[in-house]
């Protein structure tokens, strides 16, 4: 009877529920009981088929509080709207940090040492900072609440900083011409670029993360889209960017900061109110509570259990039920770290119900809990060898403009470009080579590999990390054409030679950025993705810091070794050009590193729930591990 009706390949639900039905009329051995099972069996199949089309079924809610309807909410139509409000947020950032240095040494007058530390400060404080957003979102008030919140909080450091330009007592200077900035309006600036830093912490990661939210990842369409989202979400990141450093930085430059500070206030102020009006449409997941503290209850049970024999049956180790576990997916076990699976054994299978309930979540975990510390443990050496790009992307918003405002950058004889503008190669390029790897790699890559992806995650990331060490290498020979340039001509050099190095560092972006977005969200435990943005973004930020380390060694070394400091009153008088050298020099030696973790990495094992049927896939059964899309 079991060869007669098992099918590994069907169209459609009803195509096998007729099928199936045909074949048992033609069998006169079965029995009519027997008949009347399998017909029960095909018509619930049918239905649970219907309710995964027609409701979304991932723990998500919708605006009432119920589960959503998937044509009502989600996917494509509410993602829209929180792309336009990511586009104003990256408008308004870096329509003040790229012109942050520039802004440092010509209205509060620091030396380039000093600007450039504190805009790596406060470049790095605003990276960290979604890391306790991230966590305040997952555990405490979800994401949508957290981005309404974080806006609020933006807009504060936006009229601030506006105001700071209007008000009497907190203008620059008393004079036109001014040789030292007022106290009062370097505190008021200082207090509000680091309110905008508070309100990116929330922002960043809740926004990102409940844009994933609005796919379901068990649906076939909509995990498609979900992977097209973070490329298309960089595009709309990347369009806020380019006007930014175009149009935002000519009004700083030429009409004036405050007039700017207006314009960032009202489109900011526009796009929250475009967020709220897309209420109706999101899918919202509620916060589940503290996600650190089931991680430590495995380090403690397995501790507690470490002399207990490992088993290598996994039913032998305690997991819930598909029934019982409700917040996020069920994970495979994975043969790394396998300590920590001791984690889920229990001591006396006879009374298994008792033991579970006695024991607590502090001595007995399951499979899904112990693969979930897994997963952040094989996180730490990945965020680790990402550092070296994040000081190479660093370099695109400081040393790379501070070279631009001392070059020509004249067109025509009227139009001088303004420095930060520079920085629009690095979104051009980005937005075309984001689209390019979309339209054109993506399926090339799915042809040749036969995987849904294409390539991997990591092997995103890494190929970005390559083009970043092109980049480093292309600076270093064009900073020592400057400097020989200046002092053989007595004239700056055409600021179009810091095309190259801009253009390859926004191709590097489009790969490792975007990679890094998705691998932080689609690998961290479910419960846990805002926090996996944040993990993302501390990458830049760690790595701005890690910057300023390593400014200060280079420097102390080039003064003991030659005599003369690497970093100078101004960049004639410095050698940014070893300073390139020094960083592509630990950006190839780190991506030898990466390649080797990268390699043995093991990613998120995820057991199917659902049946994908998409005319001539292979059925999935529930305990198969999902892992198609991961790899």
């Amino acid at each position: 009877m079991l060869s007669i009706i098992k099918r590994t390949k069907i169209a459609s639900p009803q195509t096998h529920y007729t099928s199936t039905i045909l074949s048992l009329s033609d069998t006169h051995s079965i029995s009519q009981s027997s008949i009347q099972k399998v017909m029960e069996q095909s018509k619930n199949d049918i239905e649970s088929y219907d309710d995964q089309q027609k409701w979304v079924l991932d723990s998500s809610l919708d605006s009432r509080g119920e589960i959503p309807v998937r044509a009502r909410t989600g996917a494509w139509k509410a993602a829209l709207f929180i792309i336009a409000i990511e586009f104003s947020e990256r408008l308004s950032y870096f329509g003040i940090s790229t012109s942050l240095v520039v802004y440092l040494t010509t209205i509060l007058h620091q030396d380039l040492k000093m600007a450039v530390r504190n805009a790596n400060y406060w470049s790095g404080v605003t990276t960290l900072m979604p890391l306790l957003g991230g966590f305040v979102a997952d555990a405490y008030i979800g994401r949508y609440a957290t981005v309404l919140l974080a806006t609020i909080i933006y807009l504060m450091g936006l009229i601030l900083l506006t105001l700071s330009w209007f008000i009497p007592g907190l203008k620059p200077c008393h004079e036109e011409v001014c040789v030292e900035p007022r106290r009062a309006h370097e505190i008021a600036f200082f207090i509000a670029i680091y309110l905008i830093s508070i309100g990116t912490g929330g922002h960043k990661p809740s926004l990102e993360s409940f844009g994933a939210d609005q796919f379901e990842d068990d649906h076939p369409e909509e995990r498609k889209m979900k992977m097209s989202y973070f490329n298309w979400w960089s595009a709309g990141l990347c369009a806020g960017v380019l006007t930014a450093v175009t149009i935002v930085v000519y009004i700083e430059d030429h009409i004036g900061w405050g007039v700017a500070g207006i314009i960032l206030t009202v489109v900011m102020a526009t796009s929250l109110l475009v967020f709220l009006i897309g209420k109706p449409f999101y899918r919202y997941r509620p916060p589940s509570g503290s996600p650190l503290t089931p991680m430590l209850q495995v380090f403690v049970a397995a501790i507690a259990k470490r002399h207990l024999p490992r088993p290598n049956d996994s039913s032998l180790l305690h997991e819930l039920s598909r029934e019982e576990y409700t917040k996020g997916r069920l994970l495979s076990r994975t043969e790394n770290l396998k300590f920590l699976d001791k984690a889920a054994i229990i001591k006396n299978r006879g009374i298994e119900n008792a033991m579970v309930e006695k024991e607590g979540p502090w001595k007995l975990a399951t499979v899904t809990k112990v693969e979930e510390l897994k997963l952040l443990i094989n996180m730490i050496p990945i965020w680790f060898f990402t550092l070296a790009f994040g000081i190479c992307a660093t370099q695109s918003t400081t040393f790379f403009i501070k070279q631009a405002i001392i070059m020509d950058r004249h067109i025509g004889h009227n139009f001088i470009v303004p420095p930060s503008s520079m920085f629009a190669l690095v979104a051009l390029s980005m937005i075309i080579s984001v689209t390019v790897y979309e339209k054109t790699l993506v399926p090339l890559s799915r042809r040749i590999t036969g995987k849904e992806r294409g390539i991997s995650i990591l092997q995103r990331i890494g190929t970005g990390m390559v083009f970043s060490l092109l980049a480093m290498i292309i600076a270093a020979l064009v900073e020592r054409k400057r400097l020989d340039y200046t002092k053989q001509h007595y004239v700056p050099m055409n600021a179009i030679w810091l095309a190259p190095q801009f253009i390859v560092i926004g191709i590097a972006d489009a790969f490792t950025l975007v990679g890094l977005q998705e691998y932080f969200y689609d690998q961290v435990p479910d419960s846990m993705r805002s926090l996996g943005i944040g993990l993302y973004l501390s990458v830049v930020g760690a790595a701005s810091f890690v910057n300023n380390l390593l400014m200060a060694v280079t420097d102390r070394l080039a003064e003991k070794i030659s005599g003369k400091s690497l970093f100078g009153k101004d960049l004639n008088s410095s050698r940014l050009d070893r300073f390139y050298w020094t960083i592509a020099t630990l950006t190839a030696a780190n991506i030898c590193f990466f390649v080797f973790v990268a390699r043995r990495y093991t990613y998120k094992s995820v057991q199917s729930s659902v049946v994908v049927a998409d005319g001539g896939d292979d059925v999935e059964t529930p305990s198969t591990p999902n892992t198609s899309k991961y790899t």
